[in-house]
């Protein structure tokens, strides 16, 4: 009778769970191509179901300003998202931080700018007049802080005042263009540089940094607005972020090299991106 009843529960339990409605997981492009993408973070979604006890769809989107969009239109549940991906969506739809990543156990890195060594400069007043690459326009360190940067330096209201050429584009393709002397410069994260390094996908020797940012707060891991209200959920889904760690210890593929796990945060340490947007403009305050 106990077996019978055993397999009932389980069977049971199976039954709930897959009629949940699966949790949309929307997860920047942090890797070259989006099939990396989601071979990358197939594991984290995995294991979050697993926790959670509900389905989970992964899907990669390739800019941070699409994920931004995409949570604000319903469209996806929980987020990895960059910083000002996660403020732009916090400010239009509401989304909420709940985890922030960890990198090397830290929940900070560095908006980089890059150079050839051959290209004769070697700080960023030697940029004006040169071509330069930035990321898409809903990433913190690739557009947001090191527009911010030149706007406060050099007081130019638009990066086309200040460079020859602007390019808006990936971060590996950013990184690649200047290995190569496509470029003067351009800007980039501590991280992807790293990654890339070590991955093969570039040559140090061929990637200099100019300039470095003050720390920054690390990718948000965020939920819609909607979801943000079931606090049974929220405080559910930090307990199995903070488990992360613990469970790299047996399951080395669960985050890429050098990400550690996640730790609990909030909205409001993300309040310099925010203090940034505002700054340069292009964030306006929600009434």
């Amino acid at each position: 009778m106990k077996t019978i009843a055993l397999l009932a529960l389980l069977l049971g339990s199976s039954h709930v769970f897959a009629e949940l409605a699966p949790l949309k997981f929307g997860v920047g492009l942090f890797q070259p191509d989006k099939e990396k993408n989601d071979a990358t973070y197939k594991p984290l979604a995995d294991y979050l179901a697993r926790e959670l006890k509900r389905p989970v769809e992964l899907k990669t989107v390739d800019t941070w300003e699409g994920l931004a969009k995409s949570i604000a239109a319903g469209e996806t549940d929980i987020a990895l998202m960059g910083p000002w991906g996660y403020v732009l969506a916090n400010n239009e739809a509401g989304a909420e931080a709940v985890a922030t990543i960890l990198y090397d156990g830290k929940p900070e890195y560095y908006a980089i700018i890059v150079t050839h060594p051959n290209s004769g400069i070697t700080k960023t007043e030697q940029l004006k007049g040169k071509t330069f690459a930035f990321g898409d326009k809903g990433s913190t360190s690739g557009y947001l802080i090191p527009f911010h940067y030149f706007q406060k330096t050099f007081n130019v209201k638009e990066p086309e005042e200040f460079f020859s050429k602007v390019l808006y584009t990936k971060h590996q393709a950013i990184e690649t263009q200047v290995t190569a002397g496509e470029l003067d410069a351009g800007a980039d994260y501590n991280r992807n540089r790293n990654a890339m390094i070590e991955q093969g996908l570039i040559d140090e020797k061929k990637s200099v940094i100019i300039w470095t940012s003050s720390p920054l707060p690390n990718d948000a891991m965020a939920v819609s607005a909607e979801l943000k209200k079931d606090k049974k959920f929220v405080a559910s889904l930090q307990k199995a972020l903070e488990n992360v760690g613990r469970e790299l210890k047996t399951n080395t593929t669960l985050l890429p090299a050098h990400y550690t796990g996640f730790v609990k945060k909030d909205n409001t340490f993300y309040r310099p991106i925010k203090e940034a947007g505002l700054a340069i403009g292009k964030l306006v305050p929600k009434k």
